[in-house]
């Protein structure tokens, strides 16, 4: 969705991975920058290979424009959040240029991953194990 605000157009998609969820903003700017949680990327993201987990959509799609990444990220563990962030940019880029499509969707950036720890079922101990069965 494409809204306008104060004169300061952006982008605001979704993304997910497992249980994490980002919420992206991607805001035309001088210069590409990132800020998750109201933080830079490098104190929210410590590593390196996180840090690149976030920026591959732009570097696929071979996209020089100057946009400003804004996420809100919640839920999962670090690394699933580093791929909602992935996911949501790589659908924000798709509502700038539907070009983008095919490489993104061939490296796999378009896909939410469903994955999700299966709830506990009544009269088991854990979602699939049975209680020990003894005869006598």
């Amino acid at each position: 969705m494409t809204t306008t605000k104060t004169t300061n157009k952006y982008i605001e998609t979704v993304g997910r991975r497992k249980t994490a969820t980002a919420r992206v903003r991607l805001t035309e700017a001088a210069k590409t920058s990132y800020i998750v949680n109201g933080g830079k990327l490098s104190e929210y993201f410590n590593t390196e290979e996180l840090q690149s987990i976030v920026k591959e959509a732009f570097d696929i799609a071979k996209f020089e424009g100057k946009y400003s990444v804004s996420a809100l990220v919640n839920g999962g563990g670090i690394h699933a959040q580093a791929e909602a962030i992935r996911h949501g940019i790589s659908r924000a880029l798709l509502k700038i240029d539907e070009e983008f499509k095919k490489d993104l969707k061939k490296a796999g950036f378009l896909k939410r991953d469903p994955r999700m720890k299966e709830r506990k079922k009544f009269g088991l101990k854990s979602a699939r194990r049975a209680p020990q069965w003894n005869k006598r």
